[in-house]
């Protein structure tokens, strides 16, 4: 049986009072876009509030001098993966970089020892489906995170028993890998997105691959997520919104979950909804699921047909956290969290992602100076690159290794990397020592996920 498809189906727009309505909003945006001088590039607003177009195109981070700099530097990439090709501005980091949020994801954790405790199949499916669409509650931040260095790392321990590390292990492309386990499951993924730049929105398909084992049975499941679009990048208020198919399969015994992300409709309909089916391995519908992704998710059994059984009720089974009021960078509690070394476990990596001084000087509001060190990173990045290419070497990650399995997706073939458990080795190793803990909070910590020492010179 097919996943449903929305409740709230978009009326054709062929013909009488929708295309009268389709015609207009055409007109309007068209109108818009000429006021701005850029004619082609659409502001939308999943609001609706379409009266006054030209005044909502001026909302949004950016002053106008900054907005036209930054369209006559962009405009030549429309239509191109923008992942690697674009020095992009603090103005629009947040203070995290890719590599943390990836680590959100373990905030709600307590879904998957509810999966492995579970004897019921198609339950586990609910519970670790839940999970993953927790994620989104991050994704729909406006930021961007900072792009890692190659060779940069986050840890993260101090969080349901979680041992998390993740390291950048490609640069061109942009590629992360990322281990993380406790007593009820232990999960891998290489991390890698594939962008279409629109002018004014940007397309994100996520190329990854994600597997997650539940422990106490030994369940492999595989995540297939939806793509993401970010709206309004340079005009108007910036605006995210996923759209599309997610499947999650257990590759231990055929069962799967099939779940549609809505896409925003006119004036916000639809936006924010998934629903959809956990399936046997016969493909018949056992539960059905529904919620949205920012908000909630719940779950009622239902027959072959996909209709509630009698006698049951729809029961949530994950609800977002409160967040702070007002937090300037739409921050959860969880993701301050990350940031803080309340979770960073002793004798911190050098190479962490907290130690970034352009993260850093942006946490504290100085963007000159975070803009300054970013510039900096990059450009010793580079020189690292000519170093490498000049001495013959070949970049080798320290915590995970390249595999030769190649892994389909819907948009395009993936390497896989793999944890190679040298992480736990050089963890115990500093925990079964005599060694006072350094303290991660000094000042002097120098963020240091560098080849070649001698790489600074070559960079300046």
């Amino acid at each position: 049986m097919a996943a449903p498809t929305s409740k709230d189906e978009k009326p054709s727009a062929g013909g009488g009072f929708f295309a009268s309505i389709a015609s207009t909003f055409s007109s309007l945006t068209k109108s818009v876009n000429g006021f701005l001088g850029y004619e082609g590039l659409e502001v939308v607003n999943p609001d609706g509030g379409t009266e006054d177009a030209a005044t909502e195109a001026q909302k949004g981070r950016w002053k106008q001098e900054d907005r036209d700099n930054y369209w006559k530097l962009m405009q030549k990439y429309i239509g191109a993966d923008v992942t690697s090709l674009v020095s992009l501005p603090v103005i629009i980091c947040e203070p995290m970089t890719n590599l943390q949020k990836m680590a959100e994801l373990m905030e709600y954790s307590y879904l998957l020892k509810l999966a492995d405790e579970c004897e019921d199949p198609h339950m586990k499916l609910v519970y670790a489906a839940s999970w993953f669409i927790s994620l989104y509650y991050a994704i729909q931040r406006t930021w961007k995170p900072f792009n890692p260095i190659l060779g940069e790392t986050y840890e993260m321990v101090n969080h349901d028993g979680i041992r998390f590390i993740a390291e950048q292990v490609s640069h061109h492309p942009p590629m992360g890998a990322a281990h993380a386990e406790n007593e009820h499951f232990s999960y891998d993924i290489t991390s890698k997105v594939k962008t279409k730049f629109l002018g004014n929105s940007v397309d994100v398909y996520p190329l990854g691959r994600t597997r997650l084992t539940l422990k106490k049975h030994g369940v492999v499941l595989d995540l297939v997520p939806p793509p993401t679009k970010a709206n309004n990048l340079i005009f108007g208020r910036t605006w995210i919104d996923s759209a599309g198919e997610m499947i999650l399969t257990n590759l231990t015994t055929g069962d799967k979950v099939l779940l549609y992300f809505q896409p925003c409709g006119w004036f916000g309909a639809g936006r924010y909804e998934v629903d959809g089916y956990v399936y046997n391995a016969n493909e018949e519908p056992k539960i059905l699921m529904s919620g949205k992704w920012n908000e909630f998710m719940s779950f009622q059994p239902c027959d072959s047909e996909g209709e509630p059984l009698p006698g049951t009720e729809m029961k949530e089974v994950w609800r977002a956290a409160d967040a702070p009021q007002n937090d300037k960078f739409q921050y959860t509690y969880f993701a301050h969290k990350i940031n803080s070394f309340d979770t960073a476990p002793k004798k911190l990596l050098a190479s962490d992602s907290r130690l970034r001084p352009d993260r850093c000087a942006l946490e504290k509001g100085d963007l000159s100076k975070a803009g300054a060190e970013k510039s900096s990173l990059e450009e010793r990045q580079r020189a690292e690159k000519r170093m490498r290419e000049a001495k013959g070497d070949e970049y080798k990650p320290k915590w995970f290794d390249l595999t030769t399995e190649i892994s389909p997706t819907p948009w395009g073939e993936l390497e896989v990397y793999r944890y190679n458990g040298k992480y736990d080795e050089h963890r115990a190793a500093i925990e079964n020592s005599d060694c006072v803990a350094e303290d991660v909070k000094a000042e002097s910590t120098e963020f240091n996920p560098w080849q070649y020492e001698d790489s600074v010179v070559a960079a300046a």
